[in-house]
């Protein structure tokens, strides 16, 4: 029941430097810089000379595989357990993209209570790509209201491949995102795909000034494609969530030109995990094939600390804290705070993932996974 993590240099993500963590079942009990605590089989764990950060959280992962655009030999394959450890990510939220054909809500679903029933925190959205959304009930806002883990709903803007929604349309979808998060007590996320169209972020600004629906629930993801919109949305009061892609530091290049424009706390980054990644010309033709990756997340963190020069309480932030509050659930998630939940990540002397804990449960530690899935994956 017990665990005790001994002499970490620890970041809640703010610095607070040398101290023990006590762990109590799945919640942090106590930090301090000595606990001295026994208890019969309580393990320790000798973090000396190592960082203790928040376990990551990725807002942005296709659980259930992602993919199609080249046909069914593209679908990308579903998320494992050991991609997540590895990682160093304690906490995910699921969607679908733009094959919502071979892929389904009930699918999305299905996957989230897997991975949480194998000790990863994890959410999901309603819809996908397109408009009117697929949903499992039959209407967005009685998913969010109903099912635990559904906390909003996935649509695509400014893309070759979107529905290609109105302003009115947009509005709807946003109010029905709303009203189910009010009755299910759910932050309520309009996660919009933004894709590389004319349109930017300016109907979704349009929206917002021009309703009374508040800014908070709408949240533009892969925002580097527009990201003189996305500095202004921010500056407006919304979230805006870059990608961490592939080229980890060009990543960190665009995060940092970030961070001198817009308000830190309304930045975040998300893996856009076993997603297809398509490259198109300009005449939206498809050339070329990727796969998003969850270690990339932490990849473009440490890239943004030790290319860019970014603090690490600030760089963190981006994947912890700033996540959490967008989604309602600080300090439970993204903080090392009595309290909150034990997900724990422990770097060594040169930032490397090396240990992890979700929920107090030990899922690596020293470099070696621990926790294996249902089929051993």
């Amino acid at each position: 029941m017990f665990k005790l993590i001994r002499g970490a240099d620890v970041y809640t993500p703010e610095h607070i430097g040398i101290n023990d963590i006590l762990i109590a079942g799945d919640k942090i009990l106590k930090i301090a810089p000595h606990i001295d605590f026994t208890y019969e089989g309580m393990e320790i764990i000798n973090a000396a000379g190592k960082k203790a950060v928040p376990g990551l959280m990725d807002q942005h992962v296709h659980i259930t595989g992602g993919g199609g655009e080249s046909g069914m030999k593209s679908r990308v394959t579903e998320l494992c357990l050991g991609d997540i450890i590895q990682s160093g990510v304690t906490t995910i939220v699921g969607l679908l993209g733009t094959d919502s054909f071979t892929r389904s809500v009930e699918n999305l679903v299905a996957k989230a209570k897997g991975l949480n029933e194998e000790g990863i925190t994890t959410y999901c959205l309603t819809g996908a790509y397109e408009y009117p959304s697929p949903t499992l009930t039959g209407r967005v806002d009685k998913d969010i209201a109903y099912i635990n883990e559904v906390i909003g709903c996935k649509l695509a803007i400014s893309d070759h491949r979107s529905s290609h929604v109105t302003r009115q349309e947009l509005l709807r979808l946003a109010t029905q995102v709303r009203l189910g998060s009010l009755i299910g007590g759910k932050p309520g996320v309009l996660h919009m795909h933004t894709g590389k169209g004319k349109g930017g972020l300016q109907d979704v600004m349009a929206v917002v000034e021009e309703s009374n629906v508040p800014i908070k629930h709408f949240r533009p993801t892969h925002v580097a494609n527009c990201f003189d919109d996305a500095i202004a949305f921010a500056k407006m009061g919304g979230n805006i969530d870059f990608t961490s892609g592939v080229e980890t530091s060009e990543v960190a290049k665009t995060l940092a030109k970030a961070l001198e424009l817009a308000p830190l706390d309304k930045i975040t980054l998300s893996s856009d995990s076993n997603g297809s990644m398509p490259i198109w010309n300009e005449k939206n033709e498809l050339i070329g094939m990727g796969v998003g990756k969850m270690d990339t997340l932490y990849g473009s963190i440490k890239a943004l600390i030790t290319e860019q020069g970014v603090d690490m309480t600030t760089a963190l932030k981006l994947v912890t804290e700033n996540v959490a509050k967008g989604l309602e659930i600080y300090p439970r998630k993204g903080a090392l705070l009595e309290g909150s939940d034990a997900d724990v990540l422990l770097l060594d002397n040169k930032l490397d993932i090396d240990s992890l804990f979700a929920q107090g449960k030990v899922m690596m530690l020293d470099k070696e996974i621990k926790a294996k899935s249902y089929f051993g994956l």
